[in-house]
């Protein structure tokens, strides 16, 4: 950024120089003038080193505008003086020089601040490969990104839109490597946290146990209140079968939609939907699960909708307990571990005939009908919770498209090693 501003100061040096100079060759000279006009020169270069804080984050807009408004002050106050005034009534010529000495820059810098993008000229990359969220789509301009920020290793912003690209391009391990580096230039910025949390996530095969919840804790610990690291936090409790952390992150997140919405809606369903199973896992009354409806009364063309039927193979029958839990549950094939959909039934419901549905979400973002491919996993887990263990069984349906039918998933795997 620097030398973006030293370059433009130059450019508008010489331009003005080129408009002055000739104004400026006339009968008197008068030691008022030249201190007007070095102080006119250093105006110059502190709303060029303004604009470069503010740019760079380390003025606010109110700074800026306040000191902008100080600077234009005295800038006026000199120029009205009686000294200045006398001269430039005596010399036409030089009233002019002197106004596009300080017209010229100002201009300049205004129209800049107004239709320019002093970004650009840090990573250098074209808006036709970038997405509307500041992603880049082009590998020729990533690869120009990473080149820049190898010559520029402190540049924070540069690092972000690193890191969201190789999200975007579902590069996983290197969007973490670039998470890391940002996190050590900004420690305390919570929706980093969080991104690098998803980011991580992704790279463990969409898991949010482990490193990703200690993200997600440092997310909370710097902002309570974010959106995205409560939900997920929400997710990551569902993941490793602690109901109760559920319940309580996403009541937080209930606070910040509003009432009757249709997030609402879907973040009070995963609130009941972890109360339900809590109370199942601390031996309680098992959640009544409701009577499947008729399929048109769920959703009139049925695009959301995924009905077939859970078995039990017979080679790992005498694994199961009929009292065992079992879990059938659609998710996204790639992409958050967050079940779309979930039933929670009994072995000796088997063989079941199900129906996964938009009703069943937890979130409003995270519904059938939002993906293009989906699973349908059943498992039957013998401590009660959604987190797979070892002795489990489970069994898993090819990659689908919400709408399918007849999707059979057999159970016939026993799970050798829990979830870390």
């Amino acid at each position: 950024m620097t030398q973006f501003w030293m370059i433009c100061a130059a450019l508008l040096l010489v331009a003005v120089a080129f408009v002055v100079l000739p104004l400026w060759r006339s009968r008197v000279r008068t030691n008022d003038v030249v201190r007007d006009a070095a102080n006119l020169e250093i105006f110059r270069d502190q709303i060029a080193e303004m604009d470069a804080d503010l740019a760079n984050g380390l003025l606010t807009q109110e700074l800026y505008e306040q000191g902008k408004r100080e600077l234009q002050a005295r800038v006026l106050d000199e120029v009205k003086s009686p000294e200045v005034a006398s001269v430039l009534a005596r010399d036409p010529h030089r009233k002019l020089a002197i106004l596009l000495v300080l017209a010229v820059p100002l201009l300049a810098v205004g129209l800049y601040g107004m239709v320019g993008n002093p970004n650009a000229f840090l990573p250098q990359v074209s808006h036709a490969n970038t997405d509307g969220f500041g992603a880049i789509r082009s590998e020729a301009a990533l690869g120009e990104l990473q080149k820049k920020l190898s010559e520029e290793p402190k540049n924070a912003e540069g690092w972000l839109l690193l890191a969201r690209s190789l999200v975007e391009l579902e590069k996983y391990p290197e969007a973490v490597s670039a998470f890391k580096k940002l996190v050590e230039l900004v420690p305390n910025e919570s929706p980093v946290w969080a991104d690098f949390a998803d980011a991580q996530a992704m790279a463990n095969g969409q898991s949010l146990v482990g490193e990703p919840t200690k993200m997600l804790d440092r997310a909370l610990a710097i902002d309570p209140a974010n959106p995205k690291a409560l939900a997920l936090s929400g997710s990551a409790a569902m993941e490793r079968g602690d109901y109760a952390a559920a319940v309580r992150h996403w009541e937080n997140l209930l606070k910040q939609v509003p009432k009757d919405s249709e997030d609402a809606k879907m973040i009070e369903g995963g609130i009941q939907q972890a109360r339900d199973f809590l109370a199942q896992s601390k031996g309680g009354k098992a959640p009544v699960m409701a009577a499947q409806p008729e399929p048109e009364k769920i959703v009139s063309d049925g695009k959301e909708r995924i009905t077939g039927t859970i078995t039990l193979d017979e080679a790992v029958k005498a694994n199961a307990s009929p009292e065992d839990t079992l879990f059938v549950v659609a998710r996204a094939l790639s992409g958050p571990k967050m079940p779309l959909a979930i039933i929670r039934k009994q072995v000796k419901d088997l063989p079941l005939k199900y129906t996964l549905d938009d009703t069943m979400a937890m979130a409003a973002e995270m519904k059938l009908s939002n993906f293009d491919q989906v699973v349908v996993l059943a498992r039957v887990s013998k401590s009660g919770t959604a987190m797979p263990q070892a002795g489990d069984l489970e069994g898993v349906s090819q990659p689908l498209k919400p709408g399918s039918k007849d999707v059979n998933v057999t159970i016939s795997t026993i799970i050798k090693q829990g979830a870390k």
